[in-house]
Formats: structure tokens, sequence, C-alpha cells
């Protein structure tokens, strides 16, 4: 089976820190019962990738606008 990389999937996201949240949130949605969009025996986090490495997974572009401080401030 072939390896995934980060480098794999910086050629779709060019962004790695986008990468990392794409990846997260995908995982979070595969724990409330969300389907993989590729066949995948790996864990979560190596299938999110390929999903994004596949193109399967594109960025939401509200993600690509920086947060401000008072956003992640406990309430």
């Amino acid at each position: 089976m072939a390896r995934i990389t980060v480098e794999d999937c910086q050629e779709r996201v060019d962004n790695r820190f986008l990468l990392v949240q794409m990846a997260i949130k995908r995982v979070h949605q595969y724990r409330e019962g969300y389907e993989a969009l590729v066949d995948s025996r790996n864990k979560e986090v190596v299938t999110a990738l390929r999903e994004i490495a596949a193109g399967k997974v594109l960025p939401d572009e509200e993600a690509r606008y920086v947060e401000t401080e008072d956003d992640f401030r406990a309430e």
C-alpha cells in the first residue's frame, strides 16, 4: 500500500496549517458517523489525508480567514 505524506496533500492545499485543520475536521466528521470517501483500512487521520490528496475534500473558504484573538478566549 502506498504511503501518504503531507507533501502529497500540499499539491492540493498549499497551506500546511489549513491542511491540518481540514484533516482534524474530517476526523471529527468520521466520529459523527460520516463515511470515508476513499477505501482505507488505516487510522482516521491517514484516511483523511488520503481524501485530501485525492481531491475528495476541499478547503472551506471561510477557513482561509485569520480568526481574531477573541475567537480563542475561553468563555
